[in-house]
């Protein structure tokens, strides 16, 4: 897929394989050319994505190539279990979730998780879980909390699902009851945007010691097209609604609202995902380790202190 922004780039890049391709099928010497729109190739996407908007890094975070939560942890974790169910209603496949090792250290993954094809988008549901995928989410915590393991979260979801039936099955409830018995879990809680974080859906599994973002990610309580539908009655002005939101992981960190940035290869995760993997494996154990070390109750009051402090109070 190729963003709008990215044309430019891909036009010189096509000019540089022709000429690459002349170098070979003649005695004709280019090598100082080749060399020279190289450079500017590198220059030219050096200085796009690092100046881009705050839409087009929404689009990048939609990224159809972009890893998904379940890219991350197969490659991440030696031995991944996946578990299922909420013991309920169903296992909901919008929120995955299991036990992994990592350089020997035992991890419980949970994440939301979109398809790459349309029979995937629907069995995944988008990324969008039920109430059954949150309490799915709060099961598997409060095992890691039994057996002492750390928690890390990847969260990617355009919301919670907001049909009828999950309204039905108890919704608002399921999320302010995971937000509610994050706070007090007594383990570390590391919470990872890896590509959309929107509303309540993201929340819901993003009470955490650390929340990090990944570079090209955004977090907010609404996307920008629904923002620019509330407010001008059309989508066609979500570029001016993500500037108003505020949306990115520069935004985040400048409010106090994260505590962190995950870099990511230019022109996104999905331009080098062993790399991104290998850069998300080293900052998550990072964490763990210097979460271990912090007293629990430190560690609980620190997670409580730190949410509770965020936003401004006018009486």
């Amino acid at each position: 897929m190729l963003l709008e922004f990215e044309k430019p780039i891909v036009e010189l890049e096509a000019k540089l394989d022709e000429m690459k391709q002349l170098a070979e099928s003649s005695n004709v010497n280019v090598d100082d050319d080749i060399k020279s729109l190289e450079k500017k190739i590198q220059k030219l996407k050096e200085d796009t994505y690092g100046n881009l908007t705050r839409w087009q890094k929404v689009q990048l975070s939609r990224h159809p190539d972009r890893p998904y939560a379940l890219d991350y942890i197969y490659s991440i974790t030696d031995d991944f279990v996946e578990l299922h169910g909420d013991r309920t209603v169903k296992d909901d496949k919008a929120m995955v979730g299991g036990l992994g090792t990592v350089n020997g250290q035992s991890i419980m993954f949970i994440g939301q998780q979109k398809g790459r094809n349309t029979k995937q988008r629907q069995m995944r549901n988008f990324g969008m879980a039920n109430p059954e995928g949150y309490r799915k989410a709060l099961r598997l915590m409060k095992m890691a909390e039994k057996f002492n393991t750390p928690i890390v979260t990847l969260i990617d979801t355009p919301g919670a699902y907001p049909g009828l039936e999950a309204e039905e099955r108890g919704q608002g409830e399921a999320i302010a009851r995971n937000i509610q018995e994050m706070f007090m879990l007594k383990v570390p809680v590391i919470c990872i945007i890896i590509g959309e974080g929107a509303s309540g859906g993201a929340l819901g599994i993003a009470i955490g010691d650390k929340v990090l973002m990944l570079e090209n990610t955004w977090y907010s309580v609404i996307s920008p097209e629904s923002c620019s539908s509330i407010l001008w009655r059309s989508w066609e002005y979500k570029e001016q609604a993500a500037e108003a939101l505020k949306l990115t992981a520069d935004d985040m960190s400048g409010f106090g609202l994260i505590d962190g940035i995950v870099n990511e290869p230019l022109g996104g995760a999905h331009r080098d995902p062993a790399w991104m993997y290998n850069e998300l494996k080293t900052r998550i154990l990072s964490e763990i380790k210097a979460l271990n070390k912090v007293d629990i109750q430190k560690r609980i009051d620190d997670r409580i202190e730190k949410f509770s402090g965020m936003g401004e109070v006018v009486e």
